[in-house]
């Protein structure tokens, strides 16, 4: 019965877009730096976590104001302040964001014997964990709910340090799953290509900030404190630089593809990517056409276009209403995640115009290229 009425709270939510009407409000997008205040987050040798990540916001913050004067930032805090989990999600709500991006840094426990070797950045959605490694990052991070009063009142019981609190999770899946993994696949993309990060992937866990909010939502970890030279690079300039740089790139892209009506800077280049002039998986511009393919003649004729349509967290059924008598569709797997494709096209182009039809039926498709079956990033 509960599964029953979840059900139907999402799909009302789905569709009261399209019962009020599309809205002119400006493309916001919410920016939360994990801890603050009385909360550290995780501590280094000379560092910590809640104050590079609040450095490392105030610069996706300025280059946003700077490249995209058209999309609205907010922030959950933009000093050093102890927000509560459930404060950050409402502020994000209360604003109707289109994307939240809660920032991080990682750590292991101190009996790790191999603490100061890890190393890597990893974004995470909302999901149900998916190793005991997903999970015990969860819980550090929702951990921090036990410096708020009351807060098994406010979390209706939940216990942050208990493997079985996050059954709830079954329940509470992310209504925006498909667009927060593309996101989230898109800063990981960019934190190991501009930021030379080792690339831990893109995973699902349980973390109550993202849980609450009612938008494209990930959590994102820079990487590892307790590694010493992680640790440098990011209490460095250049590092957290680099860092903002990463989850700015990413972030354009997703507004170019994803914004209603809203006026693109696809002309001026970031001052952020000048160094780095790489295409975005969503780039249709007709100079993007005609390089793609053209690279492509000269490369290799073994490279295929697709329209992907949606992510699945398991394997669907051929009956499953999103794919059920579509002959075309295909999926391939990549962390832990069922990625499924729409047709098989030779050139860009044709891609593109099978694109503008299938995202009358799946909003967030967009064209993804592909070497004998293997995605190409």
């Amino acid at each position: 019965m509960i599964k029953q009425i979840c059900s139907l709270i999402v799909c009302a939510l789905c569709i009261m877009p399209q019962l009020f009407g599309a809205s002119d409000k400006p493309f916001t997008v919410v920016l939360d730096p994990g801890h603050g205040g009385k909360d550290y987050g995780c501590v280094g040798a000379i560092t910590n976590e809640k104050t590079i990540v609040l450095d490392v916001a105030r610069r996706v913050g300025d280059l946003i104001a700077e490249e995209l004067p058209q999309v609205k930032t907010v922030f959950t805090r933009k000093d050093d302040r102890f927000i509560e989990l459930s404060e950050r999600a409402k502020i994000a709500n209360k604003a109707d964001a289109d994307l939240f991006i809660s920032i991080h840094v990682n750590s292991v426990d101190k009996r790790s014997k191999g603490r100061e070797k890890v190393q890597g950045a990893s974004v995470y959605t909302l999901g149900l964990h998916r190793t005991e490694a997903n999970l015990a990052v969860a819980m550090r991070e929702n951990a921090v709910i036990e410096l708020e009063p009351d807060f098994s009142t406010t979390y209706q019981g939940f216990d942050p340090n208990s493997s079985e609190s996050y059954i709830i999770f079954e329940l509470t899946q992310n209504q925006h799953l498909n667009q927060s993994i593309e996101f989230a696949d898109a800063v990981q993309t960019q934190l190991v290509k501009a930021a030379g990060r080792i690339d831990k992937g893109v995973r699902q866990a349980g973390f109550l900030v993202l849980r609450a909010t009612s938008m494209p939502s990930v959590l994102v970890e820079l990487d590892f404190i307790c590694n010493p030279a992680a640790e440098r690079y990011l209490a460095s300039e250049q590092g957290r630089k680099q860092c903002a740089a990463s989850i700015f790139n990413a972030l354009r892209a997703y507004y170019d593809k994803h914004s209603s009506g809203a006026p693109h800077t696809k002309a001026k280049k970031s001052k952020a990517d000048k160094k780095r002039h790489e295409p975005t998986a969503a780039a249709d511009d007709d100079a993007a056409t005609r390089s793609d393919d053209a690279a492509d003649a000269n490369v290799s004729s073994n490279i295929t276009y697709h329209v992907q349509i949606l992510t699945a967290p398991a394997q669907l059924a051929p009956n499953d209403d999103r794919i059920k008598g579509r002959d075309d569709v295909s999926f391939y797997v990549e962390d832990n995640t069922y990625k499924y494709i729409a047709g098989k096209y030779a050139s860009f182009a044709a891609a593109k115009k099978a694109l503008s039809k299938l995202k009358k039926l799946y909003k967030g498709a967009f064209i993804i290229k592909m070497r004998d079956g293997v995605r190409l990033k």
